[in-house]
């Protein structure tokens, strides 16, 4: 075995050891059970619970935030840390490059496009304000977002707006849209001649509701505007290839639904595209066409980097179509008991299609800190408030993930309730 190989393995890193013969075999036996029948097979979910180390001291339902790794994961990470310490620059001046084209070609296939539109960044933020900042804003050209978009991208637009006179725009989008045409024409009214960018979250981080991207992308192009997607909660959640939704750039983060360790994302830009965009930073290496002249970071952490093809053989053992069954199963699961207790309201819509696994939660007479706070300290549920004001927005967000089981949305539910009683 070569050295590095052997390095590798010693925290586990070898991809056969992060699928595991255990998982394997399970995946074989339920090869034939529909993603909707197997969301509701609470022993198959307990055995992938069973891979990851959970605390005992509070209930972890803020996922949303970062997700831990499943521990093969974890000890593969590992193994990636232990062999750049020990190899270096040697690793970084030899190996790394080809290792990093490898894991991108990986993630280009997981998300449908070419190798050649997608590269690896530490998150969405650094992702879509790569857009944002790339364009060559004139006076009076104007972008359109909603409310509810992130406060990292908003502020990037913002700050385009301070330095080369452009206009934003912002949209209101409802919190239970009775179609997808209502949600559509939100932001095609907002579209005017000066429009040139548009932005849309994939799924919104505030409530969990999913928007409907392909729809909102053929619109905004028929009035030859282009589309940027916040896909951070996302990609590895839902099922879909980011070409099929018609858009013209993808931000997501890799540690949220792929359980990647923290400090990886992916860009994606249409092959068409790239050239217009400047970099961030200057770097004359690349064509202008070549998308990796939007990817110049200095020196980052490999040991990450690598650690994608280990989160990403674990994601696809399991099967983005089942992960996504089985999320947006445990979100019904709690969320139809608790739209039924006096006093406790939902920012997000009831209907399934429309969500996945996140939900935000609220209680009439309590604030979302005090609720968070309360669910915290009284219960040991670990939640996080949410004040988004100019969205109409205010309750707890609550995110499950795969390791999440019935009994603790039981106790999340019976929280809810007790504290709905008492307020």
């Amino acid at each position: 075995m070569h050295k590095r190989e052997f390095l590798r393995t010693l925290g586990g890193g070898a991809l056969g050891l992060v699928i595991g013969p255990d998982i394997a075999a399970r995946m074989a036996r339920v090869a034939g059970v529909a993603p909707a029948e197997l969301a509701r097979d609470e022993p198959f979910w307990e055995a992938i619970r069973a891979s990851y180390r959970l605390p005992t001291e509070f209930i972890n339902l803020e996922s949303g935030y970062f997700s831990m790794q499943a521990q093969p994961v974890l000890e593969a990470f590992i193994g990636h840390v232990r062999m750049l310490n020990a190899e270096a620059a040697h690793y970084m001046r030899t190996v790394m490059t080809t290792d990093k084209a490898r894991v991108q070609a990986r993630l280009a296939a997981m998300a449908g496009c070419g190798a050649d539109e997608l590269v690896i960044t530490r998150n969405t933020t650094e992702s879509l304000d790569t857009v944002i900042a790339g364009f060559d804003w004139k006076p009076g050209d104007e972008a359109v977002y909603a409310s509810h978009d992130y406060g990292a991208m908003i502020d990037q637009f913002k700050l385009q707006a301070r330095r080369y006179g452009m206009v934003n725009r912002v949209v209101h989008v409802p919190l239970h849209p009775k179609n997808d045409d209502e949600i559509v024409q939100a932001y095609a009214d907002a579209i005017t001649p000066r429009t040139r960018l548009l932005m849309v979250c994939h799924v919104v981080n505030l409530t969990g509701q999913v928007l409907p991207v392909q729809k909102v992308a053929a619109m905004a192009h028929a009035r030859g505007v282009e589309v940027m997607v916040d896909g951070a909660h996302a990609f590895a959640q839902l099922d879909f290839r980011i070409p099929d939704l018609g858009v013209d750039y993808y931000g997501a983060s890799l540690h949220k639904w792929l359980g990647v360790p923290l400090g990886a994302g992916i860009l994606y830009v249409r092959k068409d595209r790239i050239a217009k965009l400047w970099p961030l930073y200057g770097d004359e290496g690349f064509a202008a066409e070549d998308i990796r002249k939007l990817n110049h970071t200095g020196t980052v952490p490999c040991h990450t980097d690598l650690a994608i093809e280990d989160a990403i053989a674990f994601h696809e053992t399991i099967g983005t179509a089942r992960k996504q069954e089985r999320l947006r199963w445990l979100q019904q699961y709690w969320t139809a008991r608790a739209r039924t207790i006096p006093r406790v309201s939902l920012n997000t819509p009831s209907e399934p299609a429309r969500t996945c696994a996140i939900a935000n939660v609220a209680i009439e007479g309590l604030t979302a800190g005090d609720l968070a706070k309360r669910l915290m300290d009284e219960h040991r549920i670990f939640t996080v408030a949410i004040n988004r004001r100019e969205a109409g927005i205010a309750g707890v967000r609550i995110t499950p993930h795969l390791f999440t089981s019935t009994a603790e949305l039981d106790a999340m539910v019976a929280a809810l309730r007790t504290i709905a009683g008492q307020a």
